[in-house]
């Protein structure tokens, strides 16, 4: 028989670890119902913003009696709507990041990374809450001119959105981890603030040598060291505006706002859930079952399939995230059966959001032509020949890298079976022409379009798929806030640090040394495509758009560039920049949704990568190919 032996001391220690564990119980009770309390919430603001946005287009289109407060509520509730998905995004732990060098590291290493990127988040959080809070008080001074109401309680959002992310990075401290970690991470935290602190006079001497210092450098080693993408721009700009200007912060809060509740980006939300929806009701499978019939026994097949979807489910979403959330759950798991390696899998998808980044209805288009002045129904027909022109370029790497591919198990679909899956998909393929013909023929908006698009796809699943599964609907609803609230987050930090670029004087000197560049339109298009390329990995595509676009444009006009023409391509450039690691958020959103790691794609996106740099140079190269469909 075993003998047990009492350890001395032993009893207060089971019932120190039993007090930890009780405590941490509770910690996690509190977490899951404040989580309930923001997700329910946001769940209904999502419904409504779809529900307002369409009831306008039928008042509008239909009754002919416009409702003049609708915009300016969905305003509102938008963003409400940004705030609290971020919200849920950060309690989800699902905030973009890089974690190629985090993954790498040990188990110990790894844990404090960990914590320290959640440490960082908190304290930047914790430094601009003051700030939001008087942004949203000075905010009361303003009345809305349609509902008449005061616009703190819109601009409220933005505090109680930054507290509650607060409170849920501090319930993840007190959860995760040892205790002797979690001091150790907040103390290397406090330690580089207060590094960077005491070193204001210092930087106050370097002129826009702090351009590099806190826009590369800063968002670089936050970015490497795992800290999520909208903090680590956060913190740079707080720190630029902080330590070498004496421009107050709540300036930078008010152009975080700007940046997220702009109108047209609500269609990201609702597009966002338009994807969601798509696959739901059994719509994208049915429009990807039809291009595997045509295509699935040829080697490589199902990625051909991934390229044409992203191309055609392009034209449902104008949201990248969007459609890679269409695409990916239906093509993967038979892709990875078929022997495909996960990480060739995302960069493809990646790639591929890159490549459809021209293909209308993109928010991308949308942006150029509300800042630039340039034909929104000329830029939508531009755009549809150069995603081709990248598609192909994209499958010619396909075909170099799967022409060994053994399909040996793989039956050839008959000329009836194909006939029955193009029947089947009709109703879905006509969608993306349903939601185009509805901005052409000027039935609804940009952003209202999305939700013709949302009732249609809930009308064909419920009658024709006969796919709509009820309780679905609210976790689909806060999903698309919590997708949505981490890019809108994003866009909200990233316009900041855009506007610090303004503010320095970087974008003058930039677009004043392009103008005089020798060589004329060749060197300009050249400088452009490079620029575009780092902007769109560094600046996200709608804030660099904002930024360079309106400093650019007039330039390519003097030198005789179509404005067309240079916006596919400084589209295209940004697109490479966008999904391509280690800057490109793109990338990380590619690898979230389809549940990779970002460091197993870092390797096969490097062709596809290049591949989109050819297509881009012949897009640039040939004017014919944006512009020969212009009337």
């Amino acid at each position: 028989m075993a003998r047990i032996e009492s350890h001395p001391g032993g009893a207060s220690l089971v019932a120190e670890r039993s007090a930890v564990s009780n405590g941490r119980s509770w910690l996690a009770l509190i977490d899951a119902v404040l989580g309930a309390a923001v997700e329910i919430p946001v769940a209904i603001l999502v419904a409504a913003e779809i529900v307002i946005l369409f009831a306008g287009v039928i008042a509008r289109f239909v009754l002919h009696q416009p409702l003049v407060w609708s915009d300016e509520l969905a305003s509102i509730l938008f963003l409400w709507l940004a705030m609290l998905g971020a919200v849920v995004a950060f309690r989800r732990n699902e905030h973009m990041r890089m974690t190629a060098i985090v993954s790498r590291t040990s188990p110990e290493t790894r844990a404090f990374l960990d914590l320290f990127a959640t440490g960082a988040a908190l304290a930047f959080l914790l430094l601009i809450a003051w700030p939001a809070f008087e942004y949203a008080q000075e905010e009361t001074f303003i009345t809305t001119p349609a509902l008449e109401i005061t616009n703190a309680w819109r601009a409220a959002a933005l505090p109680v959105g930054i507290g509650l992310m607060a409170i849920f990075a501090l319930l993840r401290l007190s959860r995760v981890g040892s205790i002797r970690t979690v001091a150790t991470a907040i103390a290397a935290v406090a330690a580089i603030i207060a590094a960077f602190w005491l070193a204001e006079s210092l930087f106050r001497q370097l002129g826009n040598l702090n351009l590099v210092v806190f826009f590369v450098g800063v968002v670089a080693m936050s970015v490497l060291a795992g800290v999520p993408i909208a903090f680590a721009f956060g913190l740079a700009i707080f720190g630029y505006l902080t330590l070498t200007t004496h421009t107050p912060l709540m300036v930078l809060v008010g152009r975080m706002d700007e940046g997220m509740s702009h109108l047209i980006l609500l269609a990201v939300p609702l597009f966002v859930f338009l994807g969601l929806l798509i696959e739901m009701t059994g719509m994208a499978r049915a429009m990807v079952a039809f291009l595997a019939s045509l295509l699935g026994h040829v080697r490589g097949g199902l990625h051909y399939v991934l390229v044409g979807a992203m191309y055609l489910v392009s034209g449902i979403s104008g949201a990248k995230a969007a459609d890679m959330a269409a695409v990916a759950p239906v093509l993967f798991p038979e892709m990875k059966a078929r022997g495909a390696k996960p990480g060739d899998l995302v960069a493809l998808l990646s790639a591929t959001g890159a490549q459809t980044e021209t293909i209308p209805p993109s928010l991308v288009l949308i942006t150029i032509g509300s800042v630039t002045g340039v034909s929104i129904a000329a830029l939508f027909t531009g755009g549809l020949l150069p995603g081709v022109v990248l598609a192909i370029t994209l499958c010619l790497v396909v075909w170099w890298r799967y022409r060994n591919e053994d399909l040996s198990h793989v039956k050839r679909a008959s000329r009836r079976e194909i006939g029955r899956a193009f029947v089947v998909a009709v109703p879905a393929i006509a969608l993306p022409f349903v939601i185009r013909a509805a901005v052409v023929e000027g039935v609804a908006t940009a952003t209202e379009v999305s939700t013709i698009g949302i009732v249609y796809a809930i009308v064909i699943g419920l009658i024709v798929y006969r796919q709509f599964d009820w309780t679905k609907l609210k976790p689909m609803l806060v999903d698309t806030a919590c997708l949505s609230g981490a890019i809108l987050l994003i866009i909200g930090t990233a316009t900041g640090m855009a506007w610090g670029l303004t503010q320095s004087g970087f974008s003058r000197s930039l677009a004043a040394s392009m103008s005089g560049l020798p060589g004329g339109a060749i060197t300009f298009m050249a400088v452009s495509i490079v620029a575009f390329v780092i902007l769109g990995s560094v600046l996200e595509g709608i804030p660099a758009i904002v930024l360079f676009g309106p400093l650019l444009f007039p330039i390519a006009r003097a030198v005789g560039i179509h404005e067309v023409h240079y916006a596919m391509v400084v589209i295209l450039a940004m697109g490479i920049g966008l999904f391509a690691p280690p800057f490109g958020v793109g990338y990380y959103a590619a690898c979230a949704i389809g549940r990779v790691e970002p460091a197993e794609g870092m390797k096969p996106i490097l062709g596809y990568m290049f591949a989109l740099l050819i297509g881009t140079i012949i897009v640039a190269a040939v004017p014919w190919i944006s512009i020969g469909f212009l009337s």
